[in-house]
């Protein structure tokens, strides 16, 4: 029986997969046209899949020598291209003696020649010897650094103008950024390659996307075939919202739900399974997304998320690199507007960056739970005020993303007290001016029915030389009431105006409504 996969490459004969090639349409008239290009995307979006999946093709239709490698053992190698290139080449051969017809193996031994000449020496040697024009795709390039990752491409242009005869026909290089932006250094070494790029030969740069709602639902729609278990209309629908059709987030939601939670035949997957599945994944914070985790302090990372957090608008020079930077991480959509690339990276950001708040909290979540199993929500907003009065500025110095510490110290308290039986979904980005919170607390009615009690507020910053937010907020807030259904709301003002007095001088609560007559609860701090 085939399954989810989230580690490695696919295989058809054991994982549920989309065509790979489907997702790479350009890739045979690449080939066939003799470019040299770059695809590049998030990690574990399918890259490798698709690339091995073409290079298999292209050798099996007898026309080219197609191989694909992986760069990655040389990483360690940095600067010293003299380490780097002898690894890439072992697995450069490991990978071509296994071609089907012994004529295409690349020729043994490689040339001698200097270092910094090895691999352009190599492949021309190759490239002479083998009867069909070669066809290389370097995958994981970027794990070479430095002036290892010079010497390759320098190489390659070097090469180029001879290929088929004297060198490869064709060349792809694999990896998380486009080849235009590769770091000469890793860890945000400012030095770049430059306009004249040594891979300046490079035709096309395509991304590989993520998935189409219609590709979530036919790799859904496979398990189906497969075991007989149903989705619900709601559950693929609230599948796709989530992962915003993220390869490895649709997969590991699939794997949850049916072997981690073990839903098995013939009970249909739900909306709830989804809900719980999502919950876990961001609790576990499974590989994948403590990756993305690990990245959130970088400070070109920050110096997107912080005003993206805060609904500010991105401005500057530096905010171009620094977008191209985390749209590459995958943490940003590819496209504008700017914003996080899925709910599940939205979750997850808010978490790790509130993490600590959380573990310092001490209230039991239990004590906020009232007799017919609600949320005491009031309760709850002013024990957060005493929270805050108490600890609110040691919270703040200790954080960070500064611009946006008073919220984050706000939804970690939230996140600590609902956590253990609602959930909160979060609404932020560039030019909102505004965070907005969705709390969801299910709960059982006297008669037995289940129930589910919803509360929204929304978090606005009181900036210096601004004025009063609480006008626009009022109108902001009233407009989230009425796509929720809802009629009433809070609305929380944080005072980061220099000349305000501490928190616990000016932290309040004040009622307000709406244009309409929505009750508003204000809170001020």
């Amino acid at each position: 029986m085939r399954r989810f996969n989230t580690a490695g490459p696919c295989e058809p004969s054991r994982h549920y997969m989309i065509p790979p090639l489907s997702r790479l349409p350009e890739g045979f008239d690449l080939v066939e046209q003799g470019d040299y290009f770059a695809l590049h995307a998030p990690r574990q979006t399918g890259k490798t899949t698709t690339l091995r999946a073409l290079a298999k093709e292209l050798s099996a239709a007898g026309k080219f020598a197609a191989i694909h490698f992986t760069c990655e053992e040389a990483e360690p190698a940095g600067d010293d291209f003299a380490v780097a290139e002898p690894i890439v080449l072992q697995n450069l051969r490991r990978h071509g003696e296994a071609l089907p017809a012994r004529e295409l193996h690349p020729p043994t031994p490689w040339p001698d020649a200097t270092p910094g000449s090895r691999i352009g020496t190599a492949l021309s040697a190759w490239a002479e010897a083998c009867p069909r024009p070669l066809v290389l795709f370097f995958d994981e390039i970027d794990a070479l650094q430095g002036e290892s990752l010079r010497s390759v491409l320098r190489q390659l242009r070097a090469g180029s103008p001879e290929r088929p005869a004297s060198f490869p026909w064709s060349v792809a290089l694999c990896g998380l950024r486009d080849v235009r932006d590769y770091k000469a250094a890793s860890g945000g070494n400012a030095t770049r390659l430059g306009t004249s790029s040594p891979f300046n030969v490079k035709v096309k740069s395509p991304r590989l996307g993520d998935f189409s709602e219609a590709e979530v639902r036919t790799l859904y729609g496979q398990h189906t075939a497969e075991t007989g278990q149903s989705f619900t209309e709601e559950a693929l629908a609230r599948l796709f919202d989530l992962s915003r059709g993220q390869p490895w987030l649709t997969n590991a939601l699939g794997r949850e739900i049916v072997e981690e939670m073990r839903v098995a035949p013939p009970e249909p997957i739900t909306i709830e399974h989804v809900e719980k599945a999502k919950e876990r994944l961001i609790l576990e914070r499974a590989t994948h997304l403590d990756s993305l985790a690990a990245r959130l302090h970088e400070p070109r990372v920050r110096r997107i998320l912080e005003p993206l957090l805060a609904g500010e608008l991105l401005m500057g020079d530096a905010y171009n690199d620094d977008l191209a930077y985390v749209r590459d991480l995958g943490l940003v959509a590819p496209k504008s507007p700017i914003q996080v690339a899925n709910p599940i990276y939205r979750e997850v950001i808010v978490r790790v960056l509130s993490a600590f708040v959380q573990e310092n909290i001490t209230a039991d979540p239990r004590t906020f739970v009232r007799s017919d199993g609600k949320l005491d929500f009031q309760r709850l907003l002013a024990e957060f005020v005493e929270f805050w009065k108490e600890h609110g500025e040691v919270l703040e110095g200790g954080m960070s993303y500064h611009e946006v510490a008073p919220q984050l110290v706000l939804m970690g308290y939230l996140q600590r007290i609902v956590n253990g039986g609602g959930t909160i979904d979060r609404e932020y980005g560039v030019g909102r001016g505004r965070i907005d919170l969705y709390v969801r607390w299910p709960y059982q009615e006297a008669d037995g029915k289940r129930a589910l009690q919803r509360e929204a507020m929304e978090l606005k910053v009181w900036a210096k030389g601004k004025a009063d937010p609480l006008a626009k907020g009022l109108v902001q807030l009233e407009k989230y009431l009425d796509a929720l259904g809802l009629e009433e709301g809070t609305l929380m003002i944080f005072d980061r105006r220099p000349e305000v007095g501490a928190i616990e001088e000016q932290t309040r609560f004040e009622g307000a409504r709406t244009a309409k007559g929505y009750g508003v609860t204000v809170l001020r701090g």
